[in-house]
């Protein structure tokens, strides 16, 4: 069912939800992935006790992997070793659903290509330029 203003009869008021809690993403190659979101991006892994409760069986038997992002989001790695690449073709769901954005000084852009060049981390799409500013796209594998 569609909702219009018209027809809403409650809402949530503007600053009810805080914030994102967490992100899940599925990924082909958990130790691919960890890397380049630990190493390469320098997110913090959680351990121990800091690991969301519901997901430490998941954790210990080596099929998730969570880090924390500078404002606190929490990212989950779902292992899908059979998960399919997307659509490289920009133009369709590539760029659309089922992504993570991270927002970076326009300054620092051009370092932050040298850093993945570096560490042979392949680009799949970009540099673009777009209103919201420059951009890459990278497949998580």
């Amino acid at each position: 069912m569609q909702t219009t203003e018209n027809t809403l009869k409650i809402a949530l008021a503007p600053g009810n939800l805080r914030r994102v809690h967490h992100i899940a993403l599925n990924v082909r190659d958990l130790k691919a992935s960890r890397h380049f979101y630990g190493t390469i991006l320098g997110l913090q892994e959680l351990t121990g006790e800091a690991i969301p409760a519901t997901l430490k069986e998941m954790v210990a038997a080596g099929k998730v992997a969570n880090f924390i992002t500078p404002d606190d989001t929490v990212l989950d790695l779902f292992w899908q070793p059979d998960l399919e690449p997307p659509n490289p073709d920009p133009e369709k769901a590539f760029t659309r659903a089922n992504h993570l954005a991270f927002d970076i000084d326009p300054q620092l852009f051009d370092r932050a290509l040298e850093v993945l060049h570096s560490n042979q981390i392949a680009i799949d799409s970009g540099p673009v330029t777009r209103p919201t500013g420059r951009g890459i796209y990278k497949v998580s594998r």
